[in-house]
């Protein structure tokens, strides 16, 4: 059972930092191996959103789809979400994005497991890494949209 937790301080508001996070449509522009996502629906419960959202994950031969449910709290600038169907066993993340002096802290956490033996003994080893790459690759559209 894979988990990484991380809290970043970046030049950017924790509204930029929370737009970006929140707006799943865009994450095959920037976001290592995500081929395909699209918003199912979302729906709007006052004070938070609740959007499904399909991934479509590949990485040299595997490829996957998986759904997702994401809960958007603009209020309390956090972001959570929980796993529907596809490759996993479970699969929780969130992100918190508070002010801090020049700018933000950006407070990210995953936890999953894979369904299928192979795929969690192979994710283990590159675990740490691919998360790496994600923060960054998060780190660097803020930077691409917000300079």
């Amino acid at each position: 059972m894979p988990a990484h937790a991380e809290t970043r301080h970046l030049p950017y508001t924790p509204q930029q930092m929370y737009d970006l996070v929140a707006d799943v449509g865009r994450y095959p522009e920037f976001l290592p191996w995500t081929a395909a996502a699209r918003v199912r629906k979302v729906t709007d419960h006052g004070d938070h959103k609740v959007m499904e959202a399909d991934l479509v994950v590949s990485f040299k031969v595997f490829r996957e789809r998986f759904g997702s449910k994401v809960t958007l709290w603009p209020k309390a600038r956090q972001i959570d979400t929980e796993y529907i169907d596809g490759p996993f066993r479970y699969l929780e993340s969130t992100w918190e994005f508070r002010e801090a002096d020049g700018g933000c802290e950006v407070a990210f956490r995953v936890d999953f497991e894979f369904r299928n033996k192979l795929l969690q003994g192979a994710a283990g080893m590159f675990f740490n890494e691919a998360m790496q790459r994600i923060v960054r690759a998060f780190e660097a559209r803020a930077k691409a949209l917000y300079g």
